[in-house]
Parts: structure tokens; C-alpha cells; sequence
């Protein structure tokens, strides 16, 4: 299995959880379970999820008896860079331009965010 392949949904979900709370059971990971249009998954099916996040080397843990104390391995920026390289490289065929232009004709990108953009663009320059 390569080392971090992209998450599911549910994995996600998770991941966002652990990502704010730094750490985190079991239990209190379905405590913070908010998707208001479904129910919580089982404990079941988030200790499932949990492990498989190990597997794919994102979720660590410290043991306490028999119950574990997960925490994230990756920061949620390092995945958003990830995730991000994936969808351009695949979806996108590399082009920078094309994934942004795709952006600005959704109509997801405001003003502001454009003129953060240009910002972060100009200070990109600046430090090359």
C-alpha cells in the first residue's frame, strides 16, 4: 500500500476530528460527530476507521490498557497539499492555470480571496 493514499469521506471526517482536538479515544471522536443530516456512525465502524488511518499511516496511538489514544501523524495542511497535487495532476494534467480558472468560473472564489491570491503570488515572486 503506498503511504498516504487520499482519504475516504468517513476518513476525512475523522481526521478533521483528531485534527482539532490533537488527540483523541474513541469515544470522544464520535462525541464530536456533527453531520446534522446523518446519524453518528457506530463506535464500531469509527474504531474500524481509526485503524485503517494507521494503516495508511495518518493516526498514531499511545495505549492505555486495552483502549488506545489516537492522534494525527500528518498536519491537515500537509494533507490539503497532498490532496490538492492529486486533483491537479489528475484532474487537471498539471495545469495551474486550468485548475485555477476552474475555480474563478465555479464562482467559489470571492474578491478578497483573489486578492489574497495575487498576494500570495507576488510574495512567491519575491522569495524566489
Amino acid at each position: 500500500m503506498s503511504k498516504n493514499p487520499l482519504l475516504t469521506p468517513l476518513e476525512l471526517k475523522v481526521m478533521n476530528i483528531l485534527w482539532k482536538l490533537k488527540k483523541a479515544f474513541v469515544k470522544e471522536i464520535r462525541e464530536q460527530w456533527d453531520d446534522s443530516d446523518k446519524e453518528k456512525p457506530a463506535y464500531n465502524t469509527i474504531s474500524t476507521t481509526v485503524r485503517i488511518l494507521e494503516t495508511k499511516e495518518y493516526v498514531d496511538h499511545q495505549a492505555f490498557g486495552r483502549t488506545h489514544q489516537y492522534f494525527p501523524k500528518i498536519s491537515r495542511f500537509a494533507y490539503q497539499k497532498k490532496l490538492m497535487g492529486n486533483v491537479l495532476e489528475n484532474a487537471f494534467s498539471g495545469s495551474t492555470t486550468h485548475l485555477i480558472s476552474a475555480l474563478i468560473d465555479s464562482k467559489k472564489v470571492s474578491d478578497e480571496d483573489l486578492k489574497e491570491i495575487e498576494e500570495l503570488i507576488k510574495k512567491g515572486k519575491e522569495e524566489s
